[in-house]
């Protein structure tokens, strides 16, 4: 469930508020004043928080700069209507929206809902950013970590789960040459004991499976006595 926290020091408007949220269907926390309210806010943060600015203990500004500090958290400000320099800085230090009084409640409700869809569009735009980041593309080279999926020029190879990290290790740093050591690191558990000729087993074995698509694959080169590099493309 979506949760809201409130934080106003008039009961009306928390209660007025409450009531028609959590209609919405809406999980709803209020607070009479930033200070109580701060803790909870960064212990247990909300999907959105909608903020008086004029509070005691603790006003709305405040609150949201503390906020800033260790969060993105997304804050709709409640203001009067002569507080026009008060919304230009708090637009300034974070706030997502601003709601003047006296509002009309189905008003509040479109802009929550406004600004949780845009919440939702950030985090799907950011995971689809972070499932690309699991994709290693290097010339003809395809590798996707999340899938555990190999191509080369387009078409597919498999690999084992060793020799998928190892190249994985390679193909991250295109030029950079890894030792037998760095690359046993990058494959094997710190439990687990191999030789370092094991490493030179496994590269073969890489050539062999990409010449088998590619007579011509030759990115995956052999510095002798140093280690090995994926060439730079």
């Amino acid at each position: 469930m979506t949760s809201i926290v409130l934080v106003d020091d008039d009961r009306n408007i928390l209660t007025s508020l409450r009531m028609v949220l959590e209609t919405e269907g809406y999980n709803i926390r209020t607070f009479n004043d930033g200070l109580s309210a701060l803790e909870f806010l960064l212990e247990t943060p909300p999907d959105l928080a909608i903020l008086d600015i004029k509070m005691p203990r603790m006003d709305g500004m405040e609150l949201l700069r503390r906020l800033r500090q260790k969060s993105e958290l997304p804050v709709i400000f409640l203001t009067s209507k002569d507080e026009e320099i008060d919304e230009l800085f708090g637009l300034k230090m974070g706030a997502d929206d601003y709601i003047a009084k006296p509002f009309s409640q189905r008003l509040v409700v479109e802009r929550v809902k406004a600004i949780l869809r845009r919440t939702q569009s950030r985090k799907a735009a950011a995971a689809e950013e972070a499932s690309k980041s699991q994709v290693i593309e290097r010339g003809d080279l395809r590798l996707d970590q999340e899938r555990h999926t190999c191509h080369w020029k387009g078409k597919p190879v498999t690999l084992t789960v060793t020799e998928f990290l190892i190249l994985q290790a390679l193909a991250q740093r295109p030029g950079v040459v890894k030792s037998r050591n760095a690359l046993m690191d990058a494959a094997y558990d710190d439990q687990v004991y191999v030789d370092d000729r094991t490493i030179d087993s496994h590269i073969k074995r890489l050539r062999k499976k990409f010449k088998a698509v590619d007579k011509n694959f030759d990115v995956i080169e052999t510095l002798y006595g140093v280690g090995y590099r994926f060439k730079e493309i």
